[in-house]
């Protein structure tokens, strides 16, 4: 329960603040502090353009992460996982279906040993055990 809270704190790291932050060192290193401030001044959620700006650089960013370390870069996402016991009734269906099919074979190599005339002694083939 402890880990839950700072993994939530680097997975928005990861998501938001780091394009964020890319996006403001490309634009500074691009056209300096008015290049930064514009976005600032003429755009009405400079947040939301900061971070759709930066996304292609943290992305790259972060799959270079992954590289070094799985889930460094990438936070691995907690899943919730509920089993049901259809699964079990299923399965039961599935071994009846089986053993029809099964039974079905067994009684046409039986017509076709009788078609062509071999014993039983012949082969020793018995599909019952």
């Amino acid at each position: 329960m402890a880990e839950e809270p700072l993994d939530n704190i680097r997975l928005a790291f990861m998501q938001d603040l780091l394009p964020v932050g890319l996006a403001i060192v490309e634009r500074a290193r691009k056209g300096g502090v008015g290049k930064l401030f514009e976005v600032f001044t003429e755009s009405s959620d400079p947040f939301q353009e900061l971070r759709s700006e930066g996304e292609s650089s943290a992305s790259s960013l972060r799959e270079k992460l992954d590289q070094v370390s799985p889930g460094l870069g990438n936070p691995v996402m907690s899943v919730k996982v509920d089993v049901s016991d259809e699964s079990s009734q299923s399965s039961n269906k599935d071994d009846d279906e089986l053993r029809h099919v099964l039974i079905r074979i067994e009684k046409n190599i039986d017509a076709l040993n009788r078609y062509f005339g071999d014993n039983e002694s012949d082969s020793d083939i018995n599909l019952s055990e």
